[in-house]
């Protein structure tokens, strides 16, 4: 078959899209990301070309699939993996129930951690995929490796939680029946990893009568790196790849993309190897990555010596090309392809399309840094410069109640322009600033009396600079509150001590009611529009 030309510009998956796991099917190529903890789990993205991609799966969709109430932020579905055999896609993923700081002792201390390791299964990557079945909880980052003598291995990182040990304890394998997805004989250790520790995220591959293992080593910050090693048999010993990383920007930090590791081969019908990874794009002025993780893309070659090795690096696009511009009305029964929401396998409970036709109705729930169910619908930031506009009719009784617009990484760092009630029952609207500075640094602007009606909410980012805008019913003019935050507080890098930090930053609506009334607010659109033309 004839292949379409790959002209990719990285990152090919912008905003918040880590851990990818690529896989070709005939002409179709398929790349699943980590979702941590937002709802449904996993995301797919189908290309022709390893160029141009679209959205076309959340598998994990249901209660029976994944519940996600009470874990806690970062945690969740990490590092899916996806492949394809005898007619069926597999998707294997962990559900990460505790981060698990160290208890005692500081970083030598013990660190028990949840991680519990699922197989699911689909004929159709758009399908229905199975209901979960349990494989392991040893560690994070399951991968399958499927043999050419037709057996299939489950791969994944060994965790270490004893105090003093090295957390990191390498890679093990162990056998796996694709029927029921019971795993056979013990599990042995593969890979204890190299000099850069932090050994993860494991796939295999083979070749010319050689084991390819990849990892990821080095963390997940900026240094991060692809890890290859090669062994004759399947259980090692590996040799490490004899130029160090294959894939690394821990020594370039005038790259436009840092962070660069966890990565994944393809091969093209014409026999080309390319590797999907993750990256990040700091700000220029803060050196913070608000977009979070993102994928890219790179073309591989063999050496002679058997060894893979970098080729040509595609070019590097900037925030505005091409720019995003979504006008989101509600109007259908489902929710708009580039919204998700955190945690609850129940959207019912927090959201309706249908109860108001023509709006999104959130009900308000707990608060906006709950971990268990709260009404916050949202989409990736994927652009350093963005304006969002948005139309709330909500009347709140008081002080409990509030809804609006905001811009959200987790539950330590957010900003919410908000309407609720004063003391004395009257609508004021102001800003909730939940934000990691110090031992943690919240605020409210100002209080600002609205009429009644329905209130226009805006917000403008432009790189570290962001603020917030609204205007009443009838009114041309926008009214812009005084202050200016600092956007870059929403990212990777800035955090409280101690706190995972694996996501990126949303945009999008939300509404809470601590009195447990369930107060509803009803959103009429939602405008993304990815510009150079900002106030901010």
């Amino acid at each position: 078959m004839t292949s379409a030309p790959i002209n990719p510009v990285n990152p090919i998956l912008r905003g918040f899209n880590p851990d990818p796991s690529i896989v070709r099917v005939g002409e179709d190529y398929y790349i699943a990301t980590s979702t941590f903890e937002w709802y449904p789990g996993v995301q797919i993205h189908h290309s022709r070309d390893l160029t141009n991609w679209t959205l076309v799966a959340r598998p994990l969709a249901r209660a029976s699939q994944l519940d996600m109430r009470g874990n806690p932020d970062s945690c969740g579905v990490w590092a899916p993996d996806l492949s394809y055999k005898d007619g069926r896609f597999h998707l294997i993923f962990t559900d990460v129930k505790r981060y698990g700081r160290t208890t005692v002792d500081g970083a030598k201390g013990a660190s028990l951690r949840d991680f519990h390791n699922y197989w699911v299964s689909s004929e159709r990557i758009d399908g229905e995929w199975s209901d979960p079945v349990h494989l392991n909880s040893s560690g994070f980052d399951p991968a399958l490796f499927h043999d050419d003598d037709g057996r299939s291995w489950l791969l994944n990182m060994l965790w270490d939680h004893r105090p003093d040990r090295r957390r990191f304890a390498g890679i093990i394998a162990q056998e796996i029946d694709l029927r029921s997805g019971r795993l056979l004989g013990q599990r042995r250790t593969i890979f204890e990893g190299t000099a850069l520790g932090f050994t993860e995220g494991p796939h295999l591959y083979k070749r010319d009568g050689w084991y390819h293992l990849l990892v990821a080593e080095g963390g997940t910050e900026r240094g991060h790196a692809v890890v290859m090693a090669r062994s004759r048999s399947l259980f090692g010993p590996y040799e490490p790849h004899p130029d160090g990383p294959v894939l690394t920007a821990r020594h370039s930090s005038d790259a436009p993309l840092q962070r660069t590791g966890h990565g994944d081969l393809v091969e093209t019908p014409e026999g080309e190897t390319w590797m999907a990874y993750l990256c990040g794009r700091p700000l220029p002025g803060s050196d913070r990555c608000v977009l979070g993780r993102e994928t890219a893309i790179r073309r591989m070659q063999w050496g002679a010596d058997g060894w893979l090795r970098c080729a040509e690096e595609p070019p590097v696009t900037d925030d505005a090309t091409p720019p995003v511009v979504a006008r989101d009305l509600f109007d259908g029964p489902t929710l708009p392809d580039a919204f998700q929401w955190l945690r609850t396998p129940y959207p019912e409970q927090i959201f309706s399309l249908t109860a108001r036709p023509g709006h999104l109705r959130l009900f308000g729930r707990e608060t906006i840094g709950s971990h268990f169910t709260q009404a916050l619908v949202a989409r990736r930031q994927t652009g350093f410069r963005y304006d969002v506009q948005t139309l709330v009719d909500f009347a709140p009784e008081h002080f409990q109640q509030a809804a609006g617009l905001v811009c959200y990484y987790n539950s330590s760092k957010y900003l919410f322009l908000h309407l609720t009630a004063a003391d004395d029952g009257t609508r004021q609207i102001q800003v909730l600033s939940v934000l990691p500075i110090g031992e943690g640094q919240s605020l409210l602007t100002p209080a600002i009396p609205v009429p009644e009606g329905p209130i226009a909410m805006r917000v403008q980012v432009d790189h570290e600079a962001l603020r917030f805008a609204f205007r009443g019913e009838g009114e041309a003019d926008w009214t812009w509150l005084p202050e200016r935050f600092d956007a870059s507080l929403l990212s990777d890098e800035a955090t409280l001590p101690g706190l995972p930090n694996f996501t990126g930053s949303f945009v999008g609506m939300a509404c809470q009611d601590m009195a447990g009334t369930g107060r509803a607010a009803d959103f009429r659109h939602f405008d993304y529009v990815e510009t150079g033309d900002v106030v901010a």
